[in-house]
């Protein structure tokens, strides 16, 4: 699980951060950071608010590897 803001932003996303927006299932434009990543229990997750793209989770999953410096690995 990456940390989103709930509030809607209005500047662009920093190198490891990315927009989530009505094209995932959300309201408006969210920023998620993907250096700060959390472990949850799948039955602690309650609602489903929409579906990233593919396109879209593998360009996450690439910050998400770049911020724990697994890169050049």
């Amino acid at each position: 699980m990456l940390l989103c803001s709930s509030q809607r932003t209005a500047r662009q996303p920093a190198e490891l951060e990315t927009i989530l927006d009505a094209e995932d299932g959300l309201d408006w434009a969210t920023l998620c950071k993907c250096d700060l990543v959390f472990a949850v229990p799948k039955e602690q997750l309650k609602e489903k608010r929409g579906s990233v793209s593919r396109a879209r989770r593998r360009a996450i999953a690439e910050k998400v590897i770049r911020s724990l410096g697994l890169a050049g690995i």
